[in-house]
């Protein structure tokens, strides 16, 4: 009799117990999902925050991309300018803008001269071509560029154009001169001419240095004639 009282008791326990088992399985499985909805929202918002600073960084870097594109470009614009439209309305400078230069021992009858009116590289050609029949100047020795550049100190100007200039694209980039002479001397800055900017070539009037620099840059000049 006893064991028959005690059968209904052990079931609805047993059944209780199963019961609480199977609450529990699925009190967790919501708070699994729970937590796993948190970390996909949270991985998603970490995600977007990447991807717009991904796209901030790609944006500079196609800013900076650009604007050296846009610096060759008119670099390159400048060097294939119509000479006939250069010298449409170009004035030969007046003679008070103007410094006679010593020529070089290697060249005693050559005339150099220091225009001292800022002006572009290709301007500055044009100026030396049409009013003295001559060229930017070219330098071929190390007695030359220092006498150019003694010369030329006496100016309050960091910079004056001489006659060099890079022509070409991609690995078949060379300098010219714009006389056409060989260019067999060079008298580079650290650094340049590798990490300097513009196609066309200046020189330093302290220490007489040169550097690249943009062809629409401008600077006195010194034409050889």
């Amino acid at each position: 009799m006893k064991c028959l009282l005690l059968l209904p008791l052990v079931l609805l326990g047993t059944v209780s117990a199963l019961y609480l088992e199977n609450d529990a399985s699925h009190l967790g499985s919501r708070e699994t999902q729970a937590d796993l909805s948190q970390d996909l929202e949270g991985s998603g918002e970490q995600e977007g925050e990447l991807a717009l600073n991904y796209g901030v960084l790609e944006s500079e870097e196609e800013d900076a991309v650009a604007s050296s594109y846009q610096d060759a470009f008119e670099d390159e614009g400048a060097m294939e300018s119509d000479p006939a439209a250069l010298d449409k309305d170009l004035q030969c400078p007046k003679e008070e803008d103007t410094i006679q230069l010593p020529g070089g021992p290697g060249c005693k009858t050559c005339r150099l001269l220091l225009v001292q009116t800022p002006t572009t590289f290709w301007e500055a050609q044009s100026v030396c071509r049409k009013c003295y029949r001559g060229n930017l100047v070219s330098i071929h020795n190390s007695c030359s560029n220092y006498r150019i550049q003694v010369s030329v100190s006496r100016i309050n100007k960091a910079q004056v154009w001489i006659g060099g200039f890079l022509k070409g694209r991609f690995c078949w980039k060379k300098f010219h001169w714009t006389d056409g002479s060989a260019w067999n001397f060079v008298y580079w800055a650290s650094g340049q001419p590798r990490n300097g900017c513009g196609h066309c070539v200046a020189l330093n009037t302290r220490g007489g240095r040169w550097r690249r620099a943009r062809c629409k840059t401008r600077l006195p000049f010194v034409c050889a004639f």
